[in-house]
């Protein structure tokens, strides 16, 4: 379990600094990250039929068990689902700073916590207080390469803040790799209104 959310995390990590670099070289831009992000939907659904080659290695590779069965992919699906809306509702630069939030902050406060992690966050059942400050200070190291230091530090502030809540829409809980950047985004959107 613990190999899986490294891997998992890792990925999550560098996915997020490859689509930083890409964006800045206007290698890709919303549209790609949107085809991909469909693409991924459409795999996912034939993932719970068939076994793709490669793409089911790499499922039993990064996906978590229960998630095989139910939504294939559910995580990279709104990792690149979080990075549209970004880039849709933001200017560049601070769609690329949440990004870097959603992939320093989002993946070192889950390692942090699962490894060091000892005092229950009082927002959260299943998080650690210590992965959440880790995760802020890593946010704000990522987004510090975008945007200036107040933006950044807010950002990774408020993002870490509401990824420890567990949003839910009914039943379902909303997936952070959504919540993240729109939370880091939109805080620096409003800071520059001010």
């Amino acid at each position: 379990m613990e190999n899986l959310e490294f891997r998992r995390q890792i990925f999550h990590l560098f996915l997020g600094i490859i689509i930083v670099v890409l964006l800045v070289n206007d290698s890709i831009n919303k549209e790609v990250i949107l085809i991909t992000a469909i693409v991924g939907i459409i795999l996912s659904y034939l993932s719970k039929k068939i076994k793709i080659p490669i793409i089911h290695n790499l499922l039993e590779i990064f996906e978590r068990k229960e998630e095989l069965k139910k939504f294939p992919g559910k995580g990279i699906i709104f990792y690149f689902i979080g990075v549209y809306v970004a880039l849709l509702l933001f200017p560049k630069d601070i769609a690329m700073a949440s990004i870097m939030v959603l992939a320093f902050g989002d993946s070192i406060s889950h390692l942090y916590g699962l490894h060091f992690g000892k005092i229950k966050h009082p927002l959260s059942k299943t998080k650690f207080l210590e992965g959440t400050i880790a995760g802020f200070v890593a946010g704000f190291i990522g987004a510090l390469a975008i945007v200036p230091w107040h933006e950044a530090f807010f950002a990774s502030l408020a993002a870490m803040i509401v990824e420890a809540i567990e949003i839910k829409i009914g039943t379902e809980q909303i997936d952070d790799n959504l919540i993240v950047p729109l939370v880091a985004g939109g805080i620096i959107w409003v800071m520059r209104l001010f």
